[in-house]
């Protein structure tokens, strides 16, 4: 499939809306905090890649912050991660023992074999670069790394995981639909915030879900007002009482509004 039959497949798809995604996507972003906050939003990509390793299902990084996560029920269990995750602690570099706070944001998008968003060819601009590995090893001399910036909304998105242009250039528009169908989304759930204000979560990225607490050792859910401890254990990916409890909530929430 080229370029220009994918664009085309993903204006005339119609998405049966019963399908569940066949992907999901986890990006992370730092947010403030500085060099302590990069380092809180890589500790976060971690914790979900041995997640979804512990379910057995495949993992690929997308980008340095991005994950693609592919197996039965992955989208169910990590739809409520998406927010603003925040950590306080004491920085190893901290001499005087001062307590830093730092957040990172998730955003988790469920990727489909067929998007219902229509995307106009005329709308993204693509850029070209080379792909590299860490500390400049195995870098690719070819321009196989893709950046799509979608005009209308300013929403870019690069990929560089794959080994060629054209593979990088077919995941990054999977994941741009994804955005947008998520913006989409958003943009709907507004018209009902007084229906949807007592659910889990908006699906925003600028709200503010869970802290991680290394001096208590605890991780608390904002959402849930609720509490778990052992941070070392859940930064390894032992996360599952945490999306049982949002599960649980979000299947009781959604029982109280009309529809």
């Amino acid at each position: 499939m080229d370029y220009a039959d994918y664009l085309r497949g993903l204006q005339e798809a119609k998405e049966n809306p019963d399908a569940p995604p066949s992907a999901v996507v986890v990006e992370l972003r730092a947010g403030a905090g500085g060099n302590e906050a990069a380092i809180f939003a890589k500790e976060l990509l971690g914790m979900y890649e041995k997640y979804a390793q512990a379910k057995e299902w495949k993992v690929r990084a997308v980008d340095a912050l991005t994950l693609e996560i592919a197996g039965e029920g992955a989208y169910d269990a990590l739809r409520y991660e998406t927010g603003v995750h925040r950590v306080q602690r004491v920085p190893a570099t901290e001499k005087s023992g001062r307590i830093h706070t730092s957040t990172a944001s998730v955003a988790v998008l469920p990727i489909r074999d067929k998007s219902k968003i229509e995307i106009n060819p005329a709308d993204i601009e693509m850029e070209f670069s080379r792909s590299g590995g860490a500390g400049g090893q195995n870098v690719n001399k070819v321009e196989t790394a893709v950046r799509l910036i979608h005009k209308p909304t300013g929403i870019d998105v690069r990929s560089s995981s794959e080994r060629s242009q054209q593979a990088n250039r077919q995941k990054a528009l999977q994941i741009l639909s994804a955005k947008l169908e998520q913006l989409h989304e958003e943009e709907e759930a507004k018209k009902h915030a007084a229906e949807r204000k007592s659910q889990i979560g908006t699906g925003d990225r600028s709200e503010k879900i869970r802290t991680y607490n290394f001096l208590q050792d605890r991780v608390t859910d904002h959402r849930l007002k609720e509490s778990w401890h052992n941070l070392p254990h859940i930064m390894s990916g032992s996360i599952d009482d945490i999306v049982a409890a949002l599960r649980l909530r979000a299947t009781q929430e959604s029982a109280k509004v009309p529809a």
